[in-house]
């Protein structure tokens, strides 16, 4: 299969995650697909990524413009009566209701990293529909302007991933190099409740976990854990933020980006655990397992390969990354109703039976801002994007 044919594949058997198992009422992304109990769990920062997958779906074709739009429109209206916590969104809602589901015994509030991921997907649909749909737009942006990202810092210098009504501040603070980046540079260009810059630069970047240096495979890799972590670090803020060009305190986040994703191949080629069909596929990232579910990297590699990881890879490493794609669409056991599934060991013998919002969503959006740039561009066209980037002393193309 030529590339486009198979790209367009990928993409539009993935985006059905979102249309035709997307929730009934509120047309939120589902968790998960493959187990009944999860029917009516709903993810915040999973619709966020959703949300983007349907702008791509309307301008490729996909899906009907008018069909995207009424359930862009059913999303903002469910979040408009959820209840919220300093304006923030809790990681999972009933789709149903909008009631907040915990998801842990101390996180019953709001997420501000969940919040972040969807607030990006709601900032690019709002700077999509701005032209055609500006009474929409407006909605989304009342959605925007509520969220109190100041709430979620107990001290000016630190952003806490949550916060409760019922427990106050979670222990767990913003801090070293993962997927979070995203919050950072929405909430300093908030145009409501900003944070102060100090949450970035004293907390997030003078961590121990934050800056690395060293080499894996002979490549070096700039910021993140030995190895360089679950490819995920690389996908979920990145779907709307540009690495391109994408510059700080001498940081260059697409070679940090691309490093990682070469470390994490070369660790599948090299396959020091000897699992079966390593080198042939590659990807490791957070996914179900035979053994449930984990965040794999090559520091905690079990022989469980993702789809998602090579594929949302498209932009960093485009060889690799076809070639892995090609050879999972040969395979038809590892393809399910909305795309491939979520995971699969072949040394075990083992294929997931379910789909995961969180992974569904980068395989769509990444794989159009390698063919395309489209979200990247309407994202970072966002003015408070912008300004979130220069408070936070970045330097782009998209800054002018």
């Amino acid at each position: 299969m030529r590339t486009a044919a198979l790209l367009d594949r990928i993409q539009s058997e993935t985006l059905r995650y979102f249309t035709e198992f997307g929730h009934p009422v509120s047309g939120m992304a589902r968790e998960r697909y493959g187990d009944e109990t999860w029917l009516d769990t709903v993810t915040t920062g999973g619709t966020g990524f959703g949300l983007m997958a349907l702008i791509v779906g309307a301008e490729r074709g996909f899906a009907p413009r008018d069909a995207v739009l009424a359930q862009i429109d059913r999303i903002v209206a469910h979040l408009e009566a959820a209840p919220r916590h300093r304006g923030a969104f809790p990681h999972w809602m009933q789709g149903a209701t909008g009631a907040t589901i915990a998801f842990s015994p101390h996180d019953d509030g709001g997420d501000i990293v969940e919040t972040a991921f969807l607030m990006m997907g709601l900032l690019t649909v709002r700077q999509w529909l701005a032209p055609f749909a500006p009474a929409l737009a407006a909605r989304i942006q009342a959605l925007w302007w509520a969220v109190d990202w100041v709430g979620f810092c107990p001290t000016p210098d630190r952003l806490h991933w949550h916060w409760s009504p019922n427990h106050g501040f979670g222990k767990l603070a913003l801090m070293g190099w993962h997927e979070g980046l995203i919050a950072f540079v929405l909430g300093a260009g908030s145009p409501t409740h900003p944070i102060d810059p100090a949450a970035y630069t004293d907390s997030w970047k003078h961590s121990p976990g934050f800056r690395n240096g060293n080499h894996y495979h002979r490549i070096r890799l700039p910021l993140g854990p030995a190895q360089g972590g679950p490819l995920f670090f690389s996908h979920y803020s990145f779907l709307g933020l540009d690495p391109r060009g994408l510059v700080e305190d001498g940081i260059d986040y697409f070679a940090q980006n691309r490093a990682q994703t070469r470390i994490n191949h070369a660790h599948c080629l090299e396959n020091p655990g000897k699992f079966a069909g390593y080198g042939t596929f590659w990807g490791l990232t957070a996914c179900d397992g035979p053994d449930g579910y984990n965040a794999f990297s090559p520091a905690n590699d079990k022989g469980v390969i993702a789809p998602t990881a090579a594929l949302s890879a498209l932009p960093y490493l485009p060889r690799a990354s076809l070639s892995a794609a090609r050879a999972m669409e040969a395979r038809p056991e590892l393809w399910g109703p909305y795309g491939m599934l979520d995971a699969f060991d072949d040394t075990r013998g083992w294929v997931a039976k379910s789909h995961l919002a969180i992974d569904q969503g980068p395989i769509v959006g990444m794989t159009e801002n390698a063919r395309t740039g489209l979200l990247w561009r309407l994202f970072m066209s966002a003015p408070e994007v912008q300004t979130g980037l220069r408070q936070l002393g970045f330097s782009s193309p998209h800054l002018g």
